[in-house]
């Protein structure tokens, strides 16, 4: 069996509807279980997962039962528990996709020395920045120099600060080019990108001139619009031959796909980090960009009608009935 590290948090999230009057909070397992979920339904033939995560002492006992359920799980190696509180995250939607998060405890990050032993038994790895400390920049940069696999970063929560009384706050990524540096396939959604380019007149041109060296895909995940990608010249999938840096002469290829159901009442918690394990278990099992955005988003409509990551797997494993068509535009 071949092994993909999943590197992230585990968080304990209690989930606000936009009307409070119609449901109660749900209490869930929530950051890289979302994850671990989409790779229970998209996992390539071969592949098992490894998770990495450190688990506080005070919901040890949860997190072990949660990660036992799960099938597509080859070792529990990666769990480490941590004395700190385990992270717990409050979220209030106030409309559609944007919400306020708040924060309580939060396990340490990883050091090399911890993770490199890891690392090794992976033929390629995930990273989701659900707390935005998981990795520092020397230990990514470590991470790339000894790694040989495919790396995949959702780079999400490395934008967000603390603020008073634990209110996640949107912040620049500072020495941004060198994180960029440290994958192979980045992920971002569209308001990281603006932040990635708050200096560049448009997004999308830095884009087109990040891909090409380290990084040879950036995908950007745009809600119910669906998704967008830019790559190297020449680079479609893991299977690609790529021929060096993007210059004038080889421009960057982009492309989009929308996602052609969308759900009546959506709980969006999630499903950006359904959306990139699904895209990277797709690329690991041979296929094209635009064919694993594709599956990425049916994927991740699918768990915008589900709250929680628990028994989200089988979820996602099933046919898409329950979604509504899309509403035509004029």
């Amino acid at each position: 069996m071949k092994r993909l590290g999943a590197l992230g948090t585990m968080v304990w999230d209690t989930i606000h509807a936009r009307d409070p009057a119609r449901s109660e909070p749900v209490e869930e397992w929530g950051g890289i279980c979302y994850g671990f979920s989409a790779f229970e339904a998209a996992a390539p033939d071969g592949w098992e997962l490894l998770p990495i995560v450190k688990v506080g002492a005070n919901l040890w006992e949860r997190a072990n039962a949660y990660l036992r359920g799960l099938s597509r799980v080859g070792s529990l190696d990666g769990v480490l528990t941590v004395p700190e509180a385990n992270n717990e995250v409050e979220i209030f939607y106030g409309d559609r996709a944007r919400r306020c998060e708040t924060l309580k405890g939060g396990v340490p990050g990883w050091t090399w020395e911890e993770l490199e032993p890891l690392a090794r038994t992976c033929d390629a790895l995930y990273v989701n920045f659900i707390a935005g400390w998981e990795l520092d920049l020397p230990t990514a940069q470590q991470v790339r120099k000894n790694h040989r696999g495919p790396l995949y970063c959702d780079l999400h929560s490395i934008f967000l600060g603390v603020g008073p009384g634990g209110v996640r706050e949107p912040r620049p990524l500072e020495a941004w080019r060198e994180w960029l540096r440290c994958f192979d396939l980045v992920q971002v959604n569209e308001d990281e990108l603006n932040l990635l380019a708050h200096a560049w007149n448009d997004p999308w041109q830095l884009a087109a001139d990040v891909v090409g060296e380290e990084t040879k895909a950036l995908f950007v995940t745009l809600g119910e619009r669906g998704a967008a990608w830019v790559a190297e010249s020449g680079f479609d999938g893991l299977t690609s031959e790529v021929g060096g840096p993007v210059s004038g002469s080889a421009p960057a290829a982009s492309g989009s796909t929308s996602v052609p159901r969308v759900v009546r009442e959506p709980d969006p918690t999630g499903c950006g980090d359904v959306w990139g394990m699904t895209c990277f278990a797709s690329l690991l099992a041979g296929t094209s960009l635009r064919v694993a955005a594709e599956r990425a988003n049916e994927l991740a409509a699918s768990n915008a009608g589900h709250r929680g990551a628990s028994r989200l797997g089988p979820l996602l494993a099933r046919p898409p009935r329950a979604l509504e068509p899309r509403a035509r535009t004029s």
